[in-house]
């Protein structure tokens, strides 16, 4: 297929239906992103362009052209024990606090808001077993959702190439929790079995999910509006325990969009909770 052109109003009929589909903000300038990303999809459809593309988007019906397209486009960018610090201060800090808060009912429940190929809840499903065996008696809740069923099948297989398990896995891990299949690792069914993979859209509709103890959603709010944004954090703020902690990515911040949340000085790595009542 021929290099396709992008023409200004095809840019932005895309750019409306992704934000109208799953919040993602296309900023001007990102024309290269669609073709990397848009490209595959074409050729899969045997279609002839973009052009041909937007009018299958524009017909009724054409609902697996639609789901493939959203997940071409969102990000998927992660790595296991992804920026290291905040896995630390949950190990250091977070977890052992909450533990001890929790004793009395015995139950820990954490939700990662958006999960990708699975390293983030994997790798927190690791530091628990690691570090906190004491856990294995407990109720202990660990939720990932994600909008691309895509990813979400990959999370739930585990499998991953000699390059993924390469960023951010210590050795001693890969070893102890994975076992290699030709040039893939997979992890082993007592850490699949640990996690839970549901599909989420945070910009849409939220099924009830009861209360959380810790909410990871880190480096996907850059992507959304902050409407968007402001609408994730409320909610978040209602599911959240008094005593709870959220996450998000070193770039985020709920400055200037929900003032529930204060950051928690000591922890310095993303780390906020509710604000106490005045």
């Amino acid at each position: 297929m021929a290099d396709w052109l992008i023409s200004a109003a095809d840019y932005a009929f895309l750019a409306q239906w992704l934000r109208d589909q799953c919040a993602l903000v296309l900023e001007p300038g990102k024309e290269y992103l669609l073709r990397n990303r848009l490209t595959p999809i074409i050729q899969r459809h045997q279609l002839a362009d973009l052009k041909q593309l937007i009018e299958r988007l524009r017909s009724l019906g054409a609902a697996e052209l639609k789901r493939e397209i959203v997940e071409a486009m969102v990000t998927t960018e992660t790595s296991f024990f992804r920026d290291v610090r905040p896995f630390e201060m949950l190990r250091k800090a977070v977890i052992p606090d909450l533990i001890e808060r929790r004793r009395g009912d015995r139950r820990l429940r954490i939700w990662c808001a958006a999960s990708s190929s699975g390293q983030e809840p994997y790798s927190l499903a690791m530091l628990l077993r690691e570090y906190f065996p004491e856990l294995d008696n407990w109720n202990v809740t660990l939720l990932a959702t994600d909008i691309s069923e895509e990813m979400l099948k990959r999370c739930r297989a585990g499998r991953y190439s000699q390059l993924e398990v390469n960023r951010g896995l210590p050795t001693p891990l890969l070893l102890k929790w994975f076992r290699q299949d030709g040039g893939h690792w997979e992890i082993n069914e007592q850490l699949r079995a640990a996690v839970t993979f549901s599909p989420l859209n945070l910009a849409g509709p939220w099924p009830p999910m009861g209360m959380w103890d810790i909410v990871l959603i880190r480096n996907v709010m850059i992507y959304f509006e902050p409407e968007v944004k402001r609408a994730i954090l409320g909610r978040i703020a209602r599911m959240l325990a008094k005593d709870g902690f959220l996450i998000l990515g070193g770039t985020e911040t709920t400055l200037n969009l929900d003032d529930s949340f204060r950051v928690v000085e000591a922890l310095k790595a993303g780390f906020y909770q509710l604000k106490p009542p005045a």
